[in-house]
């Protein structure tokens, strides 16, 4: 009998499929989040005027009020597009990259949301005018004369909820809690029917 050892070569195994339909899926949410918003916005440039008197949806707690955005949030920094823009197209490239090592269903709704959402605004930003790189946002959602957004706000909005959560419960992109590792050995319990040499030893 043989006792030379196994020669043959170890194949890497290939990433699991369902790693590979996470990926696709995040993309394909990311991409209806997207085209959800640019519809909206386009109804909005459509149906509503600009200085117009705003829309009651329910009351002054929602309204229809198209305003053109040249800043962040709350119209801040509205003298420095084009910086925006250039931190929003980083933030989009790191997402991207991060995206193609989920493993967590969660993550995966989570960077869908954050990535349309930087996208759709983003979009606005290089083909809107006043010219490329400084388009204004669109926005047109009304929140008790306090802020206005769009469908892009609201799922970075979403998604950066969802982010703090999964911080908060340490969840990592594989879906395990930090400190849980897949490849640590699985220890049975000692029933008493160990081999002759682990007693011995």
């Amino acid at each position: 009998m043989s006792t030379e050892p196994d020669a043959s070569p170890v194949v890497p195994e290939p990433a699991p499929t369902s790693s590979r339909r996470l990926v696709a899926a995040t993309f394909a949410l990311a991409a209806a989040v997207l085209a959800v918003d640019q519809l909206t916005k386009w109804w909005a440039l459509t149906e509503l005027e600009l200085g117009a008197p705003q829309r009651q949806v329910i009351g002054d707690l929602l309204t229809f009020r198209l305003v053109f955005n040249p800043g962040a949030a709350f119209g801040k920094g509205s003298g420095y597009t084009w910086v925006l823009t250039i931190v929003v197209v980083a933030v989009v490239a790191v997402i991207v990259r991060v995206i193609r090592r989920i493993r967590s269903r969660a993550w995966a709704v989570t960077l869908g949301l954050l990535l349309g959402g930087a996208v759709g605004n983003l979009a606005d930003r290089l083909f809107r005018e006043p010219g490329f790189a400084q388009g204004h946002v669109v926005d047109f959602i009304g929140y008790a004369n306090w802020f206005t957004g769009n469908v892009a706000d609201i799922a970075i909005v979403v998604a950066a909820v969802l982010l703090a959560l999964l911080s908060l419960l340490g969840i990592g992109l594989d879906g395990r809690r930090e400190g849980r590792h897949a490849d640590a050995p699985v220890t049975a319990p000692d029933d008493g029917q160990r081999p002759e040499a682990e007693r011995e030893a």
